[in-house]
């Protein structure tokens, strides 16, 4: 049987490291639970075109960045919700329990690991 307060536990802590992650590089909208991007300081007083070229490349991975751990959060939160739904450990394909290894390796897997090669296939 899983110990579910194990995984809450993990789960709400990892949950605190991306939500701190998360303020560095935007503002949460509590009403869309999405993450907008803000922009880093930008000291220019002329045009340089290297410092531009860093600046845009410096913005594409604080985006990229930004997204990752969007998707983190949200697999978060979602696993959290699963615990206080009830279904938590149940794969969302097949209606079968998760492995145990397999959750305490990901406690936010959505699938056993017979279906693992299909959970990027499954709606954010």
């Amino acid at each position: 049987m899983l110990n579910l307060t194990e995984y809450k536990n993990r789960l709400e802590i990892d949950l605190e490291k991306i939500t701190a992650e998360l303020n560095t590089l935007g503002v949460h909208d509590p009403e869309t639970d999405d993450w907008i991007e803000t922009v880093g300081e930008n000291n220019l007083t002329e045009a340089d075109e290297n410092i531009e070229a860093d600046l845009a490349e410096s913005m594409e991975e604080r985006r990229a960045t930004l997204s990752a751990l969007e998707i983190e959060y949200r697999n978060i939160k979602r696993a959290l919700q699963k615990i206080a739904d009830g279904n938590f450990g149940i794969c969302e394909i097949s209606g079968e329990p998760i492995e145990e290894a397999r959750l305490n390796f990901k406690p936010t897997a959505r699938t056993c690991t017979t279906h693992m090669n299909d959970e990027g296939q499954l709606p954010l």
